[in-house]
């Protein structure tokens, strides 16, 4: 038997292993690939799958192959991953049609290659543009057969807006995804400044699966700087105490279906969910869902909170951005990564330019020579003629009116037919305008501010068409504390709140003995709400601030008293008005907030909630813009808005659920109402019955329909 030293065998065999591991499988460059996805796409670009029909998925595996030999089981898992119907990117990368499973399921497996259909997806006009002008550099395939880019000359981020994970030899790397603004700002931002604060620009991740993201500034300070850090993720339940029912409809990017069921049935079979009787798997074409029916009796709120804790529902994302630069493996934050980026794309960018201003001068090198004949066309006309053969006709023209050989060659080569006044005048003004076109080009490639404003307007468009919604919300972290009972009673009431904003806190008992209530001279009873002493009173001001008063901390009233004068209570500034007052419990549904611009914001009250007791909330809703109209809605509603534009009235009319829910309180909402050039938002009411069907939009922004009594 052959006997080595094991450090010659691990000089020889390992070392070259593991660094081949490294640079060519496992993590992804400053492009946001790894190999096999760079090989897969650009086979499909060259394919011309970018602006052409589907094709079977068989095809395309069979094609890469040219460019990775792993075969195609390899090859196709890979194209999954990247599709559409998959789920798993942010930002897929493959249009799709077909069955190829989902992220969130272990079971749920693709169709075989011969049955699916692929072509890329629109964003990736934004990552091979002017590929194949010298943007990035070329390498032989495996073969030599043909040439391939060694990166992509990817326009935006793509490292950090798609997640990332992969094991290489000795190290690992796991990059979640982040939203598209939220990136394009970040960068935007260190090319004004490498130093600008990130914490307020990047929030947090956003995965594919949704869910909420558990808010915890110190780790993502450590991701932003150091690209470490450990986060809290929670799926996303909802109680139907009703139908005894708690659905899951979102799950953590990191667990999937089978393995939450799994544990919750194991957990049944041990004693610790006694309330749950069924739980089922109803995931169908509507998305993801999961159905825990319960017993009578039960505690939702608890059996939730026991779900997160002894179930994946709630998971962590453990980050580790490691990726490639230069073929070197670098441990980076997402501050590092932007700065290298900026980097690739700058040079992206001076090559594209060098590349264009390079074809522009040898255009102007030859109508340079053209323009030197023109000064006696008639005597190049007759040296032609005169020129015994045709092979003399180059060197006869270059003697006599001094042009290298391109210049010769091109000249011998017009045709009569282009020997004519306007023509040559314009061949002649076509060089002007390459020079200055030259001229414009050097001054960008000599200026890093005018390479950074290029890639600024390049963010900015691909932001406007195809940032969305966040998918996971963020939200404080929950107070990890076990149940106590209070020490102090928690009294039923009934919370009476009037136009002219007084309040009054009454037992339930004393309140179902005097059913006749006095008020104000003029006010009128707006809302009664039936609850516990431990609610909350929102007072919404003209300053675009909330106020808060715990009902514990006031005294109840008689069915005799006037109430609680509610601004008297608050400590308002000078010139500060309450507009809005609103009965929080359980801060479930949303706050909307209509603006004169069109648009509309709408908050989840969650974000309104606090540990402690504040006692003013700074920045209750954006004052961008003027503020036309505040609701409270415990679930979507049917709203109208009104435009009035040119003495002419526009009405539309939509469901809450189309706008898409805010975290941030400030946030200026979504364009909801196309306004024209004059136009501006006048009135939001409740739609209550079917009169104003007509005024119906499915899809926002849109411009409604005119009033038919403005006809």
């Amino acid at each position: 038997m052959r006997k080595e030293k094991i450090s010659r065998t691990l000089e020889e065999n390992y070392l070259p292993y593991a660094m081949s591991v490294i640079h060519s499988r496992a993590l992804p460059e400053i492009d946001g690939f790894k190999p096999a996805h760079r090989k897969l796409l650009y086979t499909m670009y060259k394919m011309g799958l970018l602006t052409g029909a589907k094709t079977k998925s068989a095809n395309v595996v069979g094609q890469t192959m040219k460019l990775n030999p792993h075969g195609e089981g390899a090859i196709y898992a890979t194209l999954v991953r990247l599709t559409r119907g998959n789920e798993n990117l942010l930002f897929p990368y493959i249009d799709s049609k077909g069955n190829f499973g989902k992220v969130y399921s272990r079971d749920m497996q693709a169709a075989a290659s011969r049955y699916t259909e692929v072509k890329l997806d629109d964003i990736c006009k934004y990552i091979f543009q002017d590929v194949d002008r010298d943007r990035v550099d070329f390498v032989p395939n495996y073969d030599g057969s043909m040439f391939e880019p060694v990166l992509l000359p990817v326009q935006f981020p793509t490292i950090l807006v798609n997640p990332n994970r992969g094991i290489a030899v000795g190290m690992a790397s796991a990059i979640p995804s982040f939203p598209l603004d939220e990136i394009s700002n970040a960068t935007i931002a260190l090319m004004k400044d490498k130093e600008a604060d990130l914490s307020a620009m990047v929030l947090g991740p956003d995965f594919s699966t949704g869910g909420y993201l558990i808010k915890d500034d110190g780790v993502m300070k450590s991701i932003i700087e150091e690209g470490q850090g450990s986060l809290r993720l929670r799926g996303k339940m909802e109680i139907s105490e009703k139908e005894r029912r708690i659905e899951i409809t979102e799950i953590p990017f990191t667990t999937t279906i089978e393995a939450i069921i799994q544990r919750i049935i194991q957990l049944m079979k041990e004693g610790t969910f006694k309330e749950i009787s069924d739980i089922r798997d109803e995931s169908d074409l509507r998305g993801l869902r999961i159905a825990i029916e319960c017993r009578r009796g039960t505690d939702y709120e608890d059996l939730v909170q026991r779900l997160y804790r002894e179930t994946s529902l709630e998971d962590r994302f453990n980050c580790n951005f490691n990726i490639l630069i230069g073929g070197v493996p670098m441990q980076l934050g997402v501050r590092d990564i932007l700065l290298n980026w900026i980097d690739f794309r700058m040079a992206c960018i001076r090559r594209g330019i060098r590349y264009d201003i390079e074809g522009y001068n040898a255009k102007v090198h030859l109508l340079k020579g053209l323009e030197l004949i023109l000064l006696d066309i008639d005597k190049v006309i007759a040296l032609i003629r005169k020129t015994p053969k045709e092979k003399e006709v180059v060197p006869a023209l270059m003697e006599n009116f001094n042009l290298d050989q391109t210049q010769a060659e091109y000249v011998a080569n017009i045709r009569l037919r282009q020997i004519n006044k306007e023509v040559i005048e314009a061949r002649l003004k076509e060089m002007a305008d390459l020079e200055k076109e030259i001229k414009r080009l050097e001054a960008i490639y000599k200026s890093d501010k005018k390479v950074h404003g290029v890639i600024e307007k390049e963010l900015i468009t691909i932001v406007k068409e195809y940032s969305k919604p966040r998918k996971t919300m963020l939200i404080e972290a929950p107070v990890e504390a076990d149940r106590i009972q209070e020490e102090e009673e928690i009294k039923d009431i009934i919370l009476v709140l009037t136009r002219e904003h007084y309040i009054k806190k009454m037992d339930k008992k004393e309140y179902e003995k005097n059913l006749e209530m006095r008020i104000k001279e003029g006010d009128q009873v707006l809302n009664e709400f039936i609850g516990t002493s431990k609610g909350e009173i929102l007072a919404f001001t003209n300053k675009a601030d909330v106020y808060k008063v715990y009902l514990e901390e006031i005294e109840e009233s008689k069915a005799g008293d006037l109430g609680i004068y509610v601004p008297g209570l608050l400590e308002l500034e000078k010139g500060e008005e309450v507009i809005f007052v609103s009965f929080e419990e359980k801060f479930e549904g949303y706050m909307l907030f209509a603006f004169e611009n069109g648009k509309v914001a709408k908050i989840d009250m969650s974000s309104y909630e606090t540990k402690t007791k504040r006692k003013k909330l700074v920045g209750g809703y954006s004052n961008a813009d003027k503020l036309v109209a505040i609701y409270r809605l415990r679930q979507d509603k049917d709203i109208l808005l009104y435009r009035y534009m040119n003495q002419k009235e526009n009405i539309l009319l939509i469901n809450t659920s189309l706008i898409a829910p805010k975290v941030t309180r400030t946030s200026q909402g979504s364009q909801v109402l196309k306004l024209g050039k004059h136009g501006k938002l006048t009135t939001v009411e409740l739609n209550r019955g079917s009169k104003f069907e007509e005024y119906r939009s499915r899809t926002i922004p849109s411009s409604g329909k005119q009033h038919k009594d403005f006809i």
